[in-house]
C-alpha cells in the first residue's frame, strides 16, 4: 500500500536550518508530483512546495528563498531544506502526494513536528 513516512523534524533556534526527508513507497514514486504542505496549531493546512515528476518546483510566496523542495527518484524520497528559519514556521510537516488509480487519491505522511523557538 501507499506509505509516506516524514523524518527530520526537531527544535531548532530561529536563524536555524534543517531538512525534512519523506520517504515513499507503494506506488511509481517517479511518475508522481510530490508536495510539502504543513499546518500550525489553531491553523489551516497550507501548501509549502511541490515539486513535478519532471523535477519543476514551485513553493508558496512566504517560503520562497529559503526553503528548497528536491527529489532523488533512485531513493523514492523528496526532501525539503528550511533555512533561515523562522518562529512562525513552527508547524506539523506533512509529505503529500495524489494518485490517480482509477480516481484521484489523496495520500498524507503522519507529519513531522518543526519547532522553531530560542
Amino acid at each position: 500500500q501507499v506509505q509516506l513516512v516524514e523524518s527530520g523534524g526537531g527544535l531548532v533556534q530561529p536563524g536555524g536550518s534543517l531538512r525534512l526527508s519523506c520517504a515513499a513507497s507503494g506506488f511509481t514514486f517517479s511518475s508522481y508530483a510530490m508536495n510539502w504542505y504543513r499546518q500550525a496549531p489553531g491553523k489551516e493546512r497550507e501548501l509549502v512546495a511541490s515539486i513535478s515528476s519532471g523535477g519543476i518546483t514551485n513553493y508558496a510566496d512566504i517560503m520562497k528563498g529559503r526553503f528548497t523542495i528536491s527529489r532523488d527518484n533512485a531513493k523514492n524520497a523528496v526532501y525539503l531544506q528550511m533555512n533561515s528559519l523562522k518562529p512562525e514556521d513552527t508547524a506539523v510537516y506533512y509529505c503529500n502526494t495524489i494518485l490517480y488509480v482509477g480516481g484521484y487519491y489523496n495520500y498524507w505522511g503522519q507529519g513531522t513536528q518543526v519547532t522553531i523557538s530560542s
